[in-house]
């Protein structure tokens, strides 16, 4: 299965689940529960305005994330965090293109 992210898919994902950008604890549990707005926040930074990133499979999709993940954190001079089997379930729901 493919998967892509961009600001534009996300805002539609948001609004078919009746949420704002700014709806933290409905974030959350779309995205797969704790930390899931967390998660949110990194895909829609990883991903530039305008621009549509797809991955292949879910494999890529997770790493791609987990690098911009490690990246900022170091940039932050922080402990990268990683994302639960739920926030990667939800993420692989809402990410996954239809055939």
């Amino acid at each position: 299965m493919r998967y892509s992210v961009s600001h534009h898919k996300l805002n539609q994902i948001l609004a078919a689940h009746g949420l704002k950008n700014g709806d933290a604890g409905g974030i959350d549990k779309l995205f797969g529960g704790n930390d899931g707005y967390y998660w949110f926040g990194t895909v829609r930074d990883l991903c530039p305005p305008g621009k549509t990133i797809s991955w292949e499979d879910q494999y890529s999709m997770v790493n791609a994330i987990q690098a911009h993940e490690n990246a900022t954190a170091a940039e932050d001079e922080m402990k990268p965090q990683v994302p639960s089997a739920a926030n990667i379930a939800a993420l692989s729901k809402v990410l996954g293109d239809p055939i």
